[in-house]
Protein backbone atom coordinates (compact mmCIF):
# COMPACT_ATOMS: atom_id res chain seq x y z
CA UNK A 1 0.00 0.00 0.00
CA UNK A 2 1.17 3.47 -0.86
CA UNK A 3 -0.02 6.41 1.18
CA UNK A 4 -3.60 7.39 0.46
CA UNK A 5 -3.31 9.93 -2.34
CA UNK A 6 -5.00 13.29 -2.02
CA UNK A 7 -8.00 12.23 -4.06
CA UNK A 8 -8.43 8.90 -2.25
CA UNK A 9 -8.09 10.55 1.15
CA UNK A 10 -10.57 13.27 0.18
CA UNK A 11 -13.06 10.63 -0.96
CA UNK A 12 -12.62 8.68 2.26
CA UNK A 13 -12.98 11.80 4.42
CA UNK A 14 -16.12 12.81 2.49
CA UNK A 15 -17.63 9.38 3.13
CA UNK A 16 -16.78 9.22 6.84
CA UNK A 17 -18.10 12.77 7.27
CA UNK A 18 -21.51 11.41 6.27
CA UNK A 19 -21.33 9.07 9.29
CA UNK A 20 -20.73 11.78 11.92
CA UNK A 21 -24.36 12.24 12.99
CA UNK A 22 -25.15 8.53 13.15
CA UNK A 23 -21.99 7.81 15.11
CA UNK A 24 -22.74 10.51 17.67
CA UNK A 25 -26.31 9.27 18.10
CA UNK A 26 -25.15 5.66 18.47
CA UNK A 27 -22.41 6.57 20.94
CA UNK A 28 -19.90 4.61 18.82
CA UNK A 29 -18.67 4.75 15.25
CA UNK A 30 -21.34 3.44 12.91
CA UNK A 31 -21.02 0.08 11.19
CA UNK A 32 -20.65 1.89 7.89
CA UNK A 33 -17.82 4.04 9.25
CA UNK A 34 -16.07 0.89 10.51
CA UNK A 35 -16.49 -0.71 7.07
CA UNK A 36 -14.99 2.34 5.37
CA UNK A 37 -11.96 2.25 7.65
CA UNK A 38 -11.48 -1.47 7.07
CA UNK A 39 -11.82 -1.22 3.31
CA UNK A 40 -9.42 1.72 3.11
CA UNK A 41 -6.72 -0.10 5.06
CA UNK A 42 -6.30 2.77 7.54
CA UNK A 43 -6.22 0.48 10.58
CA UNK A 44 -3.58 -1.72 8.90
CA UNK A 45 -1.18 1.10 8.02
CA UNK A 46 1.21 0.23 10.88
CA UNK A 47 0.49 -3.53 10.79
CA UNK A 48 3.27 -5.92 9.70
CA UNK A 49 3.30 -6.94 6.07
CA UNK A 50 3.31 -10.65 6.86
CA UNK A 51 -0.14 -10.21 8.43
CA UNK A 52 -1.74 -8.13 5.70
CA UNK A 53 -0.41 -4.79 6.87
CA UNK A 54 1.54 -2.07 5.13
CA UNK A 55 4.29 -0.95 7.55
CA UNK A 56 3.84 2.52 6.14
CA UNK A 57 5.82 5.66 6.97
CA UNK A 58 4.36 6.93 10.28
CA UNK A 59 4.17 10.47 8.85
CA UNK A 60 1.61 9.20 6.35
CA UNK A 61 -0.40 7.63 9.15
CA UNK A 62 -0.40 10.94 11.04
CA UNK A 63 -1.44 12.84 7.91
CA UNK A 64 -4.44 10.54 7.44
CA UNK A 65 -5.46 11.01 11.08
CA UNK A 66 -5.26 14.80 10.75
CA UNK A 67 -7.53 14.80 7.72
CA UNK A 68 -10.08 12.32 9.09
CA UNK A 69 -10.43 14.10 12.43
CA UNK A 70 -10.83 17.44 10.66
CA UNK A 71 -13.90 16.01 8.92
CA UNK A 72 -15.18 13.39 11.39
CA UNK A 73 -13.51 13.73 14.81
CA UNK A 74 -14.80 10.58 16.51
CA UNK A 75 -14.15 8.37 13.49
CA UNK A 76 -10.68 9.80 12.98
CA UNK A 77 -9.94 9.42 16.69
CA UNK A 78 -10.80 5.71 16.59
CA UNK A 79 -8.64 5.37 13.47
CA UNK A 80 -5.69 6.70 15.46
CA UNK A 81 -6.17 4.78 18.70
CA UNK A 82 -7.11 1.45 17.15
CA UNK A 83 -4.62 2.02 14.32
CA UNK A 84 -1.70 2.26 16.76
CA UNK A 85 -2.32 -1.15 18.32
CA UNK A 86 -0.97 -3.13 15.34
CA UNK A 87 2.29 -1.21 15.81
CA UNK A 88 2.57 -2.66 19.31
CA UNK A 89 1.25 -6.13 18.47
CA UNK A 90 3.82 -6.47 15.69
CA UNK A 91 6.39 -6.52 18.52
CA UNK A 92 4.55 -9.11 20.62
CA UNK A 93 5.24 -12.82 20.85
CA UNK A 94 4.57 -14.43 17.41
CA UNK A 95 1.90 -16.60 19.03
CA UNK A 96 -0.09 -13.47 19.84
CA UNK A 97 0.21 -12.18 16.30
CA UNK A 98 -1.03 -15.48 14.90
CA UNK A 99 -3.96 -15.63 17.33
CA UNK A 100 -5.05 -12.09 16.49
CA UNK A 101 -4.41 -11.86 12.73
CA UNK A 102 -3.91 -15.45 11.58
CA UNK A 103 -7.48 -15.90 10.34
CA UNK A 104 -8.45 -12.26 9.81
CA UNK A 105 -5.89 -9.49 9.22
CA UNK A 106 -8.69 -6.94 9.71
CA UNK A 107 -9.13 -7.88 13.37
CA UNK A 108 -9.27 -4.73 15.50
CA UNK A 109 -7.75 -4.30 18.95
CA UNK A 110 -8.99 -1.97 21.69
CA UNK A 111 -7.18 -0.60 24.77
CA UNK A 112 -6.66 1.46 27.22
CA UNK A 113 -3.13 1.55 28.56
CA UNK A 114 -3.73 3.14 31.98
CA UNK A 115 -2.10 0.95 34.64
CA UNK A 116 -5.36 0.29 36.46
CA UNK A 117 -5.40 -3.52 36.46
CA UNK A 118 -3.84 -5.75 39.08
CA UNK A 119 -2.36 -9.10 38.10
CA UNK A 120 -1.53 -11.96 40.45
CA UNK A 121 1.19 -14.34 39.35
CA UNK A 122 0.15 -17.94 38.76
CA UNK A 123 1.79 -20.81 36.92
CA UNK A 124 2.19 -19.86 33.27
CA UNK A 125 0.88 -16.32 33.56
CA UNK A 126 -1.36 -14.01 35.55
CA UNK A 127 -4.87 -13.61 36.93
CA UNK A 128 -6.00 -10.12 35.93
CA UNK A 129 -8.73 -7.94 37.45
CA UNK A 130 -9.82 -4.36 36.89
CA UNK A 131 -12.13 -1.86 35.25
CA UNK A 132 -10.75 0.52 32.63
CA UNK A 133 -12.48 3.60 31.17
CA UNK A 134 -11.96 5.10 27.70
CA UNK A 135 -11.77 2.00 25.48
CA UNK A 136 -12.19 3.82 22.14
CA UNK A 137 -13.81 1.87 19.30
CA UNK A 138 -14.23 -1.11 21.58
CA UNK A 139 -17.54 -2.34 20.10
CA UNK A 140 -15.80 -3.13 16.81
CA UNK A 141 -12.80 -4.88 18.40
CA UNK A 142 -12.22 -8.58 19.07
CA UNK A 143 -9.16 -8.18 21.31
CA UNK A 144 -8.02 -5.67 23.92
CA UNK A 145 -4.68 -4.59 25.39
CA UNK A 146 -4.89 -3.29 28.96
CA UNK A 147 -2.43 -1.61 31.25
CA UNK A 148 -1.83 -3.04 34.67
CA UNK A 149 0.67 -3.80 37.38
CA UNK A 150 1.81 -7.32 38.07
CA UNK A 151 3.18 -8.82 41.23
CA UNK A 152 6.90 -8.29 41.14
CA UNK A 153 8.70 -11.54 40.48
CA UNK A 154 10.37 -12.68 43.68
CA UNK A 155 8.90 -9.74 45.60
CA UNK A 156 6.48 -9.66 48.54
CA UNK A 157 2.92 -10.86 47.96
CA UNK A 158 0.48 -8.09 46.97
CA UNK A 159 3.30 -5.79 45.84
CA UNK A 160 2.16 -4.71 42.37
CA UNK A 161 5.00 -2.76 40.85
CA UNK A 162 5.70 -4.18 37.42
CA UNK A 163 3.92 -2.24 34.62
CA UNK A 164 2.75 -4.49 31.81
CA UNK A 165 0.33 -4.56 28.92
CA UNK A 166 -2.07 -7.51 29.09
CA UNK A 167 -3.65 -8.90 25.90
CA UNK A 168 -7.07 -10.56 26.08
CA UNK A 169 -9.60 -11.95 23.58
CA UNK A 170 -13.17 -10.63 23.54
CA UNK A 171 -14.50 -13.59 25.55
CA UNK A 172 -12.35 -12.58 28.56
CA UNK A 173 -13.71 -9.07 29.17
CA UNK A 174 -17.01 -7.23 29.38
CA UNK A 175 -17.96 -3.92 27.77
CA UNK A 176 -20.16 -1.68 29.91
CA UNK A 177 -22.50 -0.38 27.25
CA UNK A 178 -23.96 2.55 29.20
CA UNK A 179 -20.64 3.94 30.39
CA UNK A 180 -19.96 6.50 27.63
CA UNK A 181 -22.22 9.53 28.20
CA UNK A 182 -20.11 12.55 27.30
CA UNK A 183 -20.26 16.05 25.81
CA UNK A 184 -17.74 15.40 23.05
CA UNK A 185 -16.16 12.60 21.02
CA UNK A 186 -19.39 10.73 21.73
CA UNK A 187 -19.04 8.73 18.53
CA UNK A 188 -15.81 7.09 19.68
CA UNK A 189 -17.74 4.70 21.93
CA UNK A 190 -14.93 4.89 24.50
CA UNK A 191 -16.73 2.66 26.97
CA UNK A 192 -15.51 0.98 30.15
CA UNK A 193 -14.23 -2.58 29.99
CA UNK A 194 -14.21 -4.95 32.96
CA UNK A 195 -12.02 -8.00 33.58
CA UNK A 196 -12.79 -10.46 36.36
CA UNK A 197 -10.29 -13.18 37.22
CA UNK A 198 -9.11 -13.65 33.64
CA UNK A 199 -6.09 -15.85 33.04
CA UNK A 200 -3.52 -14.14 30.81
CA UNK A 201 -0.62 -16.36 29.74
CA UNK A 202 2.88 -14.90 29.95
CA UNK A 203 3.27 -14.70 26.20
CA UNK A 204 0.23 -12.41 25.99
CA UNK A 205 1.89 -9.74 28.08
CA UNK A 206 4.43 -7.04 27.27
CA UNK A 207 6.71 -5.46 29.82
CA UNK A 208 6.46 -1.72 29.27
CA UNK A 209 10.15 -1.04 29.85
CA UNK A 210 11.18 -3.60 27.26
CA UNK A 211 8.62 -2.25 24.78
CA UNK A 212 9.85 1.32 25.14
CA UNK A 213 13.51 0.27 24.91
CA UNK A 214 12.72 -1.48 21.58
CA UNK A 215 13.87 -4.81 22.99
CA UNK A 216 10.83 -6.60 21.59
CA UNK A 217 11.24 -4.88 18.22
CA UNK A 218 14.87 -5.96 18.02
CA UNK A 219 13.91 -9.53 18.89
CA UNK A 220 10.82 -10.06 16.72
CA UNK A 221 11.06 -7.37 13.99
CA UNK A 222 14.76 -6.56 13.52
CA UNK A 223 14.34 -6.25 9.76
CA UNK A 224 11.67 -3.53 9.96
CA UNK A 225 12.71 0.07 10.70
CA UNK A 226 9.14 1.06 11.53
CA UNK A 227 9.16 -0.84 14.82
CA UNK A 228 12.42 0.78 15.87
CA UNK A 229 10.49 4.03 16.38
CA UNK A 230 9.82 4.35 20.15
CA UNK A 231 6.30 3.42 21.22
CA UNK A 232 6.27 6.37 23.62
CA UNK A 233 6.89 8.68 20.69
CA UNK A 234 4.49 7.16 18.17
CA UNK A 235 1.44 6.58 20.38
CA UNK A 236 1.25 10.10 21.87
CA UNK A 237 2.12 11.39 18.39
CA UNK A 238 -1.02 9.76 17.03
CA UNK A 239 -3.07 11.41 19.80
CA UNK A 240 -1.44 14.74 18.97
CA UNK A 241 -2.11 14.33 15.25
CA UNK A 242 -5.77 13.50 15.86
CA UNK A 243 -6.23 16.44 18.23
CA UNK A 244 -4.58 18.89 15.84
CA UNK A 245 -6.89 17.60 13.11
CA UNK A 246 -9.95 18.29 15.26
CA UNK A 247 -8.72 21.83 15.94
CA UNK A 248 -8.15 22.24 12.20
CA UNK A 249 -11.77 21.19 11.67
CA UNK A 250 -12.97 24.02 13.93
CA UNK A 251 -11.04 26.50 11.81
CA UNK A 252 -12.23 24.96 8.53
CA UNK A 253 -15.88 25.09 9.60
CA UNK A 254 -15.40 28.68 10.75
CA UNK A 255 -13.91 29.54 7.37
CA UNK A 256 -16.88 28.00 5.52
CA UNK A 257 -19.35 29.67 7.88
CA UNK A 258 -17.72 33.07 7.39
CA UNK A 259 -18.18 32.99 3.63
CA UNK A 260 -21.86 33.97 3.83
CA UNK A 261 -22.12 35.26 7.39
CA UNK A 262 -23.56 38.75 7.90
CA UNK A 263 -23.55 40.39 11.35
CA UNK A 264 -26.64 41.92 12.95
CA UNK A 265 -25.25 45.27 11.82
CA UNK A 266 -25.33 44.10 8.22
CA UNK A 267 -21.54 43.74 7.86
CA UNK A 268 -20.18 40.77 5.93
CA UNK A 269 -17.74 38.67 7.94
CA UNK A 270 -15.33 38.76 5.01
CA UNK A 271 -15.26 42.55 5.27
CA UNK A 272 -14.59 42.60 9.01
CA UNK A 273 -10.81 42.99 9.44
CA UNK A 274 -10.79 41.61 12.99
CA UNK A 275 -12.78 38.56 11.94
CA UNK A 276 -10.43 37.95 9.02
CA UNK A 277 -7.35 38.50 11.18
CA UNK A 278 -8.49 35.77 13.60
CA UNK A 279 -9.00 33.37 10.70
CA UNK A 280 -5.67 34.15 9.06
CA UNK A 281 -3.64 33.74 12.24
CA UNK A 282 -5.51 30.53 13.14
CA UNK A 283 -4.73 28.93 9.78
CA UNK A 284 -1.05 29.75 10.18
CA UNK A 285 -0.92 28.35 13.71
CA UNK A 286 -2.63 25.13 12.58
CA UNK A 287 -0.07 24.81 9.79
CA UNK A 288 2.78 25.30 12.27
CA UNK A 289 1.34 22.69 14.64
CA UNK A 290 0.89 20.16 11.84
CA UNK A 291 4.36 20.70 10.46
CA UNK A 292 6.06 20.37 13.84
CA UNK A 293 4.52 16.98 14.61
CA UNK A 294 4.95 15.67 11.07
CA UNK A 295 8.56 16.82 10.78
CA UNK A 296 9.56 15.27 14.10
CA UNK A 297 8.12 11.85 13.26
CA UNK A 298 9.78 12.09 9.84
CA UNK A 299 13.15 12.82 11.43
CA UNK A 300 12.76 9.85 13.78
CA UNK A 301 11.75 7.46 11.01
CA UNK A 302 14.45 8.61 8.62
CA UNK A 303 17.01 8.07 11.36
CA UNK A 304 16.00 4.46 12.03
CA UNK A 305 15.62 3.85 8.29
CA UNK A 306 19.30 4.64 7.99
CA UNK A 307 20.19 2.25 10.80
CA UNK A 308 20.33 4.84 13.59
CA UNK A 309 18.56 4.88 16.93
CA UNK A 310 16.27 7.56 18.34
CA UNK A 311 17.98 8.93 21.44
CA UNK A 312 16.19 9.85 24.65
CA UNK A 313 17.10 13.49 24.01
CA UNK A 314 15.56 13.41 20.54
CA UNK A 315 12.43 11.70 21.85
CA UNK A 316 12.04 14.19 24.71
CA UNK A 317 12.26 17.15 22.37
CA UNK A 318 9.75 15.59 19.96
CA UNK A 319 7.34 14.91 22.84
CA UNK A 320 7.48 18.48 24.11
CA UNK A 321 6.90 19.63 20.55
CA UNK A 322 3.83 17.39 20.35
CA UNK A 323 2.09 18.86 23.37
CA UNK A 324 3.04 22.40 22.43
CA UNK A 325 1.73 21.86 18.91
CA UNK A 326 -1.55 20.48 20.25
CA UNK A 327 -2.13 23.52 22.43
CA UNK A 328 -1.03 25.93 19.72
CA UNK A 329 -3.69 24.39 17.48
CA UNK A 330 -6.27 24.45 20.27
CA UNK A 331 -5.57 28.13 20.93
CA UNK A 332 -6.09 28.82 17.23
CA UNK A 333 -9.44 27.05 17.35
CA UNK A 334 -10.44 29.00 20.48
CA UNK A 335 -9.61 32.27 18.74
CA UNK A 336 -11.98 31.66 15.85
CA UNK A 337 -14.71 30.04 17.95
CA UNK A 338 -15.10 33.14 20.10
CA UNK A 339 -15.57 35.14 16.89
CA UNK A 340 -18.15 32.75 15.44
CA UNK A 341 -21.17 34.34 17.17
CA UNK A 342 -24.18 32.86 18.87
CA UNK A 343 -25.40 30.84 15.90
CA UNK A 344 -22.27 28.71 16.07
CA UNK A 345 -23.69 27.16 19.25
CA UNK A 346 -26.77 25.76 17.56
CA UNK A 347 -26.73 21.96 17.38
CA UNK A 348 -27.31 22.24 13.64
CA UNK A 349 -23.98 24.05 13.25
CA UNK A 350 -20.98 21.73 12.81
CA UNK A 351 -18.64 24.22 14.49
CA UNK A 352 -20.07 23.46 17.94
CA UNK A 353 -19.63 19.70 17.56
CA UNK A 354 -16.06 20.11 16.42
CA UNK A 355 -15.45 22.44 19.39
CA UNK A 356 -16.99 19.98 21.86
CA UNK A 357 -14.92 17.15 20.44
CA UNK A 358 -11.75 19.23 20.73
CA UNK A 359 -12.53 20.05 24.37
CA UNK A 360 -12.72 16.35 25.21
CA UNK A 361 -9.64 15.41 23.14
CA UNK A 362 -7.55 17.94 25.06
CA UNK A 363 -8.25 15.97 28.24
CA UNK A 364 -6.37 12.90 27.00
CA UNK A 365 -3.39 12.15 29.24
CA UNK A 366 -0.97 12.53 26.30
CA UNK A 367 -2.18 16.09 25.74
CA UNK A 368 -1.70 17.35 29.31
CA UNK A 369 1.06 19.87 28.78
CA UNK A 370 2.57 21.14 32.05
CA UNK A 371 4.06 17.81 33.25
CA UNK A 372 5.72 17.30 29.85
CA UNK A 373 7.15 20.83 29.82
CA UNK A 374 8.51 20.40 33.34
CA UNK A 375 9.93 16.95 32.64
CA UNK A 376 11.60 18.16 29.46
CA UNK A 377 13.18 21.14 31.21
CA UNK A 378 14.33 18.88 34.05
CA UNK A 379 15.90 16.46 31.58
CA UNK A 380 18.25 19.25 30.49
CA UNK A 381 19.76 19.12 34.00
CA UNK A 382 19.72 15.37 34.48
CA UNK A 383 16.55 15.40 36.60
CA UNK A 384 14.74 12.02 36.27
CA UNK A 385 11.38 12.08 34.49
CA UNK A 386 8.57 11.72 37.07
CA UNK A 387 6.56 8.51 37.02
CA UNK A 388 3.53 8.69 34.75
CA UNK A 389 4.90 11.38 32.42
CA UNK A 390 5.40 10.24 28.81
CA UNK A 391 8.52 11.87 27.42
Amino acid sequence: MQALGKEALKKLSDLVANEVNDSEELGRISDEAARLLRDSGVIRMLQPKDYGGHEIHPREFFEVLMELTARAPSIGWVSGVVGVHPFEFAQADPRVQEEVWGEDPDTWIASPYAFIGRAKRVEGGFILNGQWPFSSGTDHCKWVVLGGRAEKEGGPADEFTEPRHFILPRADYEILQDSWKVMGLAGTGSKDVVVKDAFVPDYRTLEVGRLNSREYASKYRPESPLYQVPFDLLFPGAIAAATIGIADGVVRHFSDYSRDRVSRMGVKATQNPYHMASLGSAIVDIDAARNQVLNDITDAYELVLGGGRVTSEMQARARVHQVRAVHRAADAAALVFKNAGGNANRLSNPIQRQWRDLSVALGHACNVQEPVYAAFAGSLYGVPVPAGVII
